[in-house]
């Protein structure tokens, strides 16, 4: 089985091209979508039941904002529950239509030779920025060459959402570290990756670009309060996750 998990918020205009492009992609495997909403306000749910079949749907809808980390959690929870196979693979996709689909088949490939986190990176040789702004491309850039220092890392990127889990490496992390995540915001990405070295994980990234001329909208995410969470996972956490 592959599981797609994304975490949703206000993104009703995005739904009908990313529905169109995950029931289109074409697996050996069964494939089942689970969405988990942060409570949008814009019908994101009720769209969400119109487009995806009913019993390949699963949609965790919360009590309260809580953020893509919360949104994440859950998702990982729910899906290592029902779960039946240590060979199913969990796709997690951004919820815009940024995540390119085309390499998920060479992301896949690479999971199943052992590879139990294949990573789409932007900063992998053919990789790279579409329609992004200058502002965001150095804030980027920044973030990912202080945090590989500092933590010594060898994987160029660090905060993308399009990845692929291999079920075996999530249950690694969970019982390691009781939550997979416990960071809130989009600093959930660096959690769950320096959690994954920790259990021995192999490590593998994919070339991609960035096309951020496919999503309707606005980017959910905020530069001056995601740079505050990224210094504050720092202080809190340099110790521990980096021994």
């Amino acid at each position: 089985m592959i599981y797609f998990l994304i975490p949703v918020y206000n993104e009703s205009e995005n739904l009908p091209e990313l529905s169109k492009n995950l029931i289109s992609f074409s697996a050996e495997e069964d494939k089942f979508y689970v969405f988990v909403d942060d409570c949008s306000t814009d019908g994101t749910v009720s769209r969400l039941t119109e487009l995806f079949p009913e019993n390949k749907l699963q949609v965790i809808e919360k009590d309260k904002n809580g953020g893509p980390g919360d949104s994440f959690n859950r998702g990982f929870n729910w899906i290592l529950q029902h779960s039946n196979d240590d060979n199913d693979k969990v796709v997690t996709v951004e919820g815009d239509n940024t995540s390119d689909l085309e390499i998920l088949p060479v992301m896949l490939a690479n999971s199943k030779m052992g590879f139990g986190l294949v990573l789409a990176s932007v900063y992998a040789q053919g990789g790279g920025f579409d329609k992004t702004s200058a502002f965001r491309k150095i804030i980027s850039f920044m973030a990912n060459m202080i945090f590989r220092a500092l933590f010594d890392l060898k994987v160029l990127t660090m905060s993308s959402f399009y990845r692929v889990y291999s079920l075996n490496l999530l249950k690694r992390v969970k019982n390691k570290f009781d939550n997979i995540i416990e960071e809130k915001g989009f600093i959930c990405m660096l959690e769950v990756l320096l959690k994954s070295i920790k259990c021995n994980a192999k490590i593998i990234e994919v070339p991609m670009v960035l096309k951020s001329d496919k999503r309707v909208g606005k980017s959910k995410m905020k530069i001056f309060k995601t740079t505050i969470s990224y210094l504050k996972f720092l202080f809190s956490n340099f110790s521990k996750l980096r021994a």
